[in-house]
């Protein structure tokens, strides 16, 4: 991270400017798109997104490792464990663990409610004993923790000018995790995990014995065409909250909305065969939102300021 993203965000000692180090190397190693997205911020906003997605991904890090030799079940104690000393150390305002340490920095600056974090390590735990959901409104309890609140912490740093700005944030923040879930079938089937709605799936014929042929035939097509019509109508009502951020913060997350929900578009490209390819936007693609995005990005700030970058914003 570039000292002077750094100063703009006025993160000024060592260790705490090492902790927010380290939480954008997980960004730019794990979450391209994202981390390309985020760039599109001013300076002095970026340091706080860095440390929410490098809690965020840390702890997926934790459950997702298949190379690790230890069992769900060490690893749910492994993560309980982490998960509540980081809750601990919110509570008292500080921390020494090399991630959480800029986290809780990030939600005391911007007032961000501790529920959140509370919700996302109650997916994480259910990742690891949970491997499927017989209905949507099974799933979304997950998904609420494991995508929503991650559109709710970032709301604050973002600046809303409505509460509203808030709901759209969880349709988007659902809509991207949605997308995930379309385009990784196969890696899901891998983990023994099915994040496709059991009922839904059956409406095509589809089960799980069905889905571990991987076979993307006319059935499976079926099913992922009509959960795909699920992230684009949550997508869409999304759309209205990117107007609600402060004016500095919008090309990020029209990037963001554009790239992340492509994903869908990129699985239909492929004629949904997500068993035998990765959909990916391409570099191209990215490029082509990239740039006119930071041109936007660029106009905003000369036009608006780039927001505050303190924490003066209460959270919702």
């Amino acid at each position: 991270m570039s000292k002077r993203e750094l100063d703009a965000a006025q993160i000024l000692e060592p260790e705490l400017r090492e902790s927010y180090e380290a939480c954008r190397l997980l960004n730019a190693k794990h979450g391209k798109t994202y981390y390309l997205a985020t760039q599109l911020l001013p300076s002095g906003k970026r340091p706080y997104v860095h440390a929410l997605y490098g809690f965020a991904r840390y702890a997926d890090e934790i459950v997702d490792d298949l190379s690790s030799t230890l069992t769900n079940q060490e690893k749910a104690a492994w993560l309980g464990a982490w998960g509540d000393k980081f809750l601990q150390d919110l509570k008292q305002g500080s921390s020494e663990d090399k991630i959480c340490k800029a986290v809780v920095d990030t939600v005391i600056r911007w007032q961000i409610p501790h529920e959140y974090f509370e919700s996302f390590l109650h997916s994480m735990k259910m990742d690891l004993t949970v491997n499927e959901y017989e209905t949507f409104e099974d799933l979304y309890e997950y998904v609420y923790g494991s995508a929503a609140v991650i559109g709710l912490q970032m709301v604050s740093i973002l600046e809303p000018t409505s509460p509203e700005a808030y709901e759209r944030a969880k349709d988007l923040g659902v809509a991207f995790q949605l997308a995930n879930f379309i385009r990784d079938v196969s890696e899901d089937l891998d983990r023994g995990r099915i994040y496709l709605p059991l009922a839904e799936l059956k409406k095509f014929g589809v089960d799980r014995a069905k889905l571990e042929e991987r076979v993307a035939d006319e059935s499976v097509k079926a099913a992922l065409k009509f959960q795909i019509q699920r992230v684009k109508k949550l997508e869409e009502n999304s759309r209205s909250g990117i107007a609600l951020l402060h004016p500095s913060s919008q090309p990020c997350i029209e990037a963001a909305r554009v790239l992340y929900c492509g994903i869908v578009d990129a699985v239909e490209e492929i004629d949904f065969e997500v068993f035998q390819k990765r959909a990916t936007v391409s570099l191209a693609r990215r490029l082509q939102v990239a740039f006119p995005a930071w041109r936007e990005a660029v106009k905003a700030r000369k036009k608006f300021g780039p927001g505050s970058v303190t924490g003066s914003v209460k959270a919702k």
